[in-house]
């Protein structure tokens, strides 16, 4: 595949910055609908969201929604059903891991920063697949490591919470989801790539809804919450989750993961201004040592993307 980083990386930018005010919006709906309920909601008006957009791009040319090919279909119905996986495992963690923080913890911060630790995570996985993997990510994931500390830690047991533990899952389960779109991406395509992960993510959430959640789903909290599922559905998946794709079919992987990362960064202003100038909700706040561990958290991020080692 011939890359063209510049490009990606500039599609990605934007990404992120619809990710990380997305964690504003996923904690703002927290409190009133159940976390598998949020995301199968989101999935689908994301996937509905896709295929009037398809539908548009190919009024008038008679082209097929998916492929005619059965060679082509199999392909496309194959990657997005692995990318739905990957994906419906990660935001389903994440969604646990915000709605189980602590009133007064920096929820945005905490989130968005472990989150981003899927760009250490990516070029780990890759080793296994036989890439090398230079000493410049070994100490990386090292500084990482005491930022995640610092950020975690900093008040001893207390300082880590269970939100902290399910979204470095959903770190993991993301790094997976990005080595599968670089995967399949070529093959099927952003839009189609990105409707068919979404279908899967949003029936898997809604299967599991269904067995754990279906006496605490009410419509009075849905409605509540609409203005922050429509961001997520329409601009933080249908959108955000598109550009991703489109954006990893210019940038290499390594140059991809540390692009998106920058939600973290957008996360972290995003919930502060809410809190602090907007004054909706709690105010924000981070203690000394955590903006500490975001700044490492930050500058592993960094270090593991430099063109050295």
């Amino acid at each position: 595949m011939k890359y063209n980083n510049l490009k990606g990386t500039l599609i990605l930018g934007f990404t992120a910055f619809i990710w990380g005010i997305a964690f504003v919006a996923q904690n703002g709906v927290s409190d009133a609908v159940p976390p598998f309920m949020v995301n199968c909601l989101r999935s689908f008006i994301s996937a509905l969201f896709l295929f009037v957009i398809i539908l548009i791009r190919n009024a008038g040319s008679h082209k097929p929604i998916l492929f005619s090919d059965k060679a082509d279909l199999r392909t496309a119905l194959r990657g997005g059903i692995i990318c739905g996986i990957m994906l419906a495992i990660s935001v389903n963690f994440q969604q646990f891991g915000i709605a189980l923080y602590k009133p007064g913890v920096a929820v945005e911060a905490h989130s968005g920063f472990i989150t981003a630790l899927y760009v250490i995570i990516v070029p780990l996985i890759s080793r296994i697949t036989g890439k090398r993997i230079a000493l410049r990510v070994w100490i990386a994931v090292g500084v990482a490591l005491i930022g995640f500390y610092f950020l975690c830690f900093s008040n001893g047991a207390d300082g880590l919470y269970l939100g902290d533990l399910l979204v470095f899952c959903c770190a993991v389960s993301f790094s997976l989801h990005i080595i599968s779109v670089d995967t399949f991406v070529e093959k099927v395509g952003g839009l189609r790539l990105s409707m068919l992960q979404f279908l899967t993510a949003g029936a898997i959430s809604g299967i599991l809804s269904l067995i754990f959640e279906l006496d605490t789903v009410s419509v009075s909290g849905i409605m509540k919450a609409a203005p922050h599922i429509l961001y997520l559905g329409i601009v933080s998946s249908g959108i955000g989750y598109t550009l991703q794709i489109i954006g990893q079919r210019y940038a290499e992987p390594a140059i991809a993961s540390l692009t998106m990362s920058l939600e973290s960064v957008f996360a972290a202003i995003g919930g502060w201004f809410v809190g602090n100038v907007l004054n909706i909700g709690e105010a924000r706040s981070l203690s000394a040592p955590e903006l500490a561990g975001c700044a490492l958290v930050f500058a592993a991020i960094i270090l593991a993307q430099l063109p050295i080692g």
